[in-house]
């Protein structure tokens, strides 16, 4: 594990290798004092709360002088098995507040992480702005465009340091990739697409039949939904109910939207259309997030971005990016390749099938800590969060209305085309 010393020499030369820049006064203002032991909140206990992002700062918690100190969750056995486990993991339990507003709101907190469902994203994150607390918020960052709306403006008139959970542009090889196609080796990229398909949809890998009526604050949970009455299932896998979570495009789609925004320095769509449906699997009646779904994306730049998801067969998983002098193979996770296949404008100057040269960087929540302490720009900041938002949600509103929708810059809204 790295000493703190090396924590804080790699910080410092993050940002001065230009990773965390466009630091704003009211950022510095805001930073943690060397000395200061980093005091985080959590928000939400489940499986990526604790097994990601709780765990993710115990491997940092010597260098990063950090420790989860408070944890909630509308289910108090969550709350209280993850406020045991802090106490192994950091010599302490962690306090167990009974409502996120008493967690954000405490004097004692430096930064919460946000991994909470899909639909309390942006309502926690627009709360911890206003209460000038640091945030590290899963994807996607919001549902809604007046969400959205409310949860940046807020993170920008704050100045908060916010890490948005999409880690793969963090990893060398999506940045090495980036690298890459700024060279200019491959040319000009035309199409990326991404065909994720599975056997099984995810959210059945959330059922807890056990969770009980009386050991949840359903009204916490629901955060101002409404017309849901208590249910095991829907509490556990909300991924799978459409009020909640609206499928594979905001859950998987926004991975790789992100990913593909930062290898090819996208900046938002101009026009989405979305296709889905529920076709396989109904034997859940709770269930309604579509099981099959194909977007695509519009971007100024003059590339076209298309995600499909199918769970009624597994095969013909693949990301790409297509160029005029050949192809980006995503495939490989960290390992991306590129050759020459399919380049209109080869000239033998790629031979082969290559390995993409990674770019060290420290790992996404690594790289939040130690902006938290240099007051530098994160990997995934709030305008990635932002971008990823947007277009996701043109695709969420494209599918309900069964129409193209466009996104309006001056106005930021989306609007139906035509």
């Amino acid at each position: 594990m790295n000493t703190r010393r090396t924590f804080l020499r790699t910080g410092v030369t993050a940002v001065a290798a230009g990773l965390s820049t466009r630091l704003t006064a009211a950022e510095r203002a805001r930073a943690v004092g060397a000395n200061d032991r980093i005091r985080i909140g959590l928000l939400g206990c489940g499986g990526r709360g604790v097994g990601a992002h709780m765990k993710a700062i115990r491997d940092h918690a010597h260098a990063a002088n950090a420790a989860v100190v408070a944890v909630s969750d509308p289910w108090r056995v969550a709350a209280e098995t993850a406020a045991a486990q802090a106490k192994e993991w950091f010599g302490a339990a962690a306090r167990v507040h009974r409502h996120w507003q008493e967690l954000i709101n405490a004097d004692d907190i430096d930064a919460v992480m946000i991994a909470s469902p899909d639909h309390a994203h942006a309502t926690q994150l627009e709360a911890a702005a206003r209460a000038r607390k640091h945030a590290y918020v899963e994807k996607p960052i919001a549902n809604r465009m007046p969400e959205l709306l409310r949860a940046v403006d807020a993170v920008r008139e704050a100045g908060i340091i916010v890490q948005c959970g999409t880690q793969l542009r963090s990893m060398p090889g999506a940045t090495g990739a980036r690298a890459l196609m700024r060279s200019g080796k491959l040319g000009q990229p035309s199409r990326a697409e991404q065909i994720r398909n599975g056997e099984r949809p995810y959210w059945f890998n959330y059922l807890k039949k056990e969770v009980r009526r009386e050991d949840v604050d359903w009204e916490q949970f629901l955060m101002g939904v409404t017309g849901v009455d208590f249910d095991a299932v829907v509490y556990s896998a909300w991924y799978g109910i459409y009020k909640f979570s609206q499928g594979p495009v905001p859950q998987w789609g926004v991975h790789f939207l992100d990913t593909i925004h930062y290898i090819l320095d996208l900046g938002l769509p101009e026009t989405c259309v979305c296709l889905g449906g529920l076709y396989t699997w109904t034997d859940v009646p709770q269930f309604d997030v579509p099981d099959q779904v194909h977007a695509l994306w519009h971007y100024p730049e003059g590339v076209m971005v298309s995600y499909t998801t199918n769970f009624g067969n597994g095969f013909g998983n693949t990301t790409r990016i297509l160029t005029d002098r050949g192809v980006l193979k995503l495939d490989r996770g960290d390992a991306p390749i590129y050759t020459a296949e399919g380049g209109i404008r080869r000239d033998g100057s790629i031979r082969g099938e290559n390995k993409v040269e990674p770019v060290e960087r420290p790992d996404h929540f690594l790289d939040w800590l130690q902006c938290l302490r240099t007051g530098g720009t994160p990997n995934a900041p709030i305008d990635a969060g932002y971008q990823h938002a947007v277009a996701s949600i043109m695709a969420v509103e494209s599918y309900e209305i069964g129409r193209r929708t466009r996104y309006d810059a001056q106005s930021r809204a989306i609007v139906p085309d035509g």
